[in-house]
């Protein structure tokens, strides 16, 4: 069932608890101050001068998290829906304004507005940076950075589910409430069991790329903090120059197919673990996906052999990486795509604006809401030809049509939302090029854009006004616009639904 229209049977109260509210978010926040003290490890490790920086931001963290389980209650019945909407995007301001302090306290970006973006950009796995001189940055801001997009990846409650079981009965709903895509599969009774399955294969890709990557010359650090962004489908690299840095065919074809791999159905992961293949060959989206993406790699491939003169292996290579990168909004580069055809430019922006399958870590409309929708245009053609015809919309599995009109809705909204953000970054002085796909990239939470802000350029240049407009569409994207919008809407906040 899609989580809003999705049954919560708990005992619903018409007045939403500040205190639950308090609580969770408090809860949060510890799990944010642990993260920050494991890069406080980082840093001694290597001796750095960013241990000052994290101590502080931990101390920080931690007093917060304190303050706010001191103030707020825990809620035995579990949240009602609107509880569960607001803590979801609260965690994640949160967790961005006070993830943001170790670039503030140790000076390694020093305005409130980058900070604020690199952070959000991380959590929400976008991957677009304002940093020009990633390599000088120590030990423990790179680990950080990409450890914000592992963990934005999968999802701050999910993780906190797993790992802090002080969210009790409320885990089902706010697990509902961050999750991404069009239905929700309950492959486990509980809840926590599920995301502790899909904790596990986030785990295992991760570990498995690191072994790879060790294996094809990149280093430890590199390797740890390159296969966490990958798997996050995040894009943060510890190199100005991306996975071009490396100039190795081996590794762009590893992190070409882990970023394939991260942007699958977790769900399908975790069937094949149970050994039921049917299911898994079955699934339409899937094949969808694959197919948009070996179709796209191929026009390119052609077309960078004909109009740029790449030989047959580097254009494929570099076309299937590209592809990949966008299609799953992943954010790496290793070709400045400003330079291919301008076709292949509209090309890549359809894989931006796609996504990758429901259920993964991957942002984007997603394949199957577009799916969808291309059945809908496809039925209403035939409708008008025989206007008594009962065409149902079938993928893999019958649409209801509650769940067709969510996906109508949702389309119409991503639309709506990503022209006022292009109109809105016009307005701060950004062409039309750069601010339709900054837009859509924020939104898709993929990190590259056009023109100036294409890949190779880091977006520093920007005016602030449009990094607090591209941070609000980065978090848009990645609680998948309603999860935000609700927090505007004013029954939400008294609890009641009309």
């Amino acid at each position: 069932m899609d989580c809003f229209t999705y049954i919560y049977k708990s005992n619903y109260s018409k007045e939403v608890s500040f205190q639950f509210i308090a609580h969770t978010v408090g809860l949060l926040q510890l799990f944010e101050s642990v993260l920050l003290l494991i890069c406080c490890c980082v840093s001694l490790w290597y001796h750095e001068g960013d241990l000052i920086a994290f101590g502080i931001s931990f101390v920080i963290n931690l007093a917060v998290g304190a303050a706010l389980l001191g103030y707020g209650q825990k809620k035995e019945m579990g949240p009602s829906r609107s509880e569960a909407y607001i803590v979801v995007a609260l965690s994640w301001v949160f967790f961005s304004f006070f993830g943001m302090m170790p670039y503030l306290i140790g000076g390694y970006i020093p305005s409130v507005a980058d900070a604020f973006f690199e952070t959000m950009s991380g959590f929400t796995t976008t991957g677009a940076t304002i940093l020009d001189n990633i390599e000088d940055m120590p030990h423990g801001i790179l680990f950080w950075r990409s450890l914000t997009q592992w963990i934005g990846g999968l999802g701050i409650v999910c993780f906190t589910i797993v790992l802090m079981p002080g969210l009790g009965n409320g885990s089902q709903m706010l697990y509902l409430s961050e999750a991404t895509g069009v239905t929700h599969d309950r492959l486990c009774p509980k809840i926590r069991d599920m995301a502790r399955y899909i904790l596990m294969v986030y785990i295992s890709l991760t570990a498995l790329e690191i072994v790879l990557l060790e294996a094809g010359g990149m280093g430890l650090f590199d390797a740890v903090c390159h296969s966490m962004s990958t798997t996050a489908t995040g894009g943060f690299s510890t190199k100005q120059n991306s996975i071009s840095y490396w100039n190795s065919q081996y590794i762009e074809y590893v992190i070409s197919l882990f970023m394939l791999l991260s942007s699958v159905n977790f769900s399908l992961y975790i069937l094949a673990i149970k050994g039921q293949w049917r299911q898994i060959s079955s699934n339409y989206e899937i094949k969808w996906f694959m197919s948009s993406v070996f179709l796209l790699t191929f026009i390119i491939t052609i077309a960078l052999i004909v109009s740029n003169g790449y030989g047959i292996e580097e254009a494929f290579r570099k076309a299937l990486f590209q592809v990949a990168t966008c299609h799953t909004s992943c954010g790496f580069a290793t070709d400045d795509f400003n330079l291919w055809p301008p076709f292949t430019w509209m090309l890549l922006i359809f894989a931006m604006l796609s996504g990758g399958c429901t259920g993964s870590t991957s942002g984007g409309i997603k394949i199957l809401r577009i799916a969808v929708v291309g059945m809908c245009i496809r039925n209403q053609m035939r409708q008008i030809l025989q206007p008594r015809a009962i065409l149902p919309v079938r993928a893999g599995k019958l649409f209801d049509n509650k769940l067709v009109l969510t996906v109508l809705v949702f389309f119409a909204a991503y639309i709506v939302v990503a022209f006022i953000g292009w109109t809105m970054l016009m307005a701060c002085g950004l062409g039309f090029t750069e601010a339709m796909s900054t837009v859509v990239s924020a939104m898709g939470n993929v990190g590259p854009g056009l023109g100036d802000y294409g890949p190779a350029y880091s977006w520093a240049a920007m005016p602030d006004l449009a990094k607090w407009i591209l941070s609000v569409l980065m978090l848009i994207g990645r609680l998948e616009i309603f999860g935000f919008l609700l927090l505007f809407y004013p029954p939400t906040w008294k609890g009641r639904w009309i």
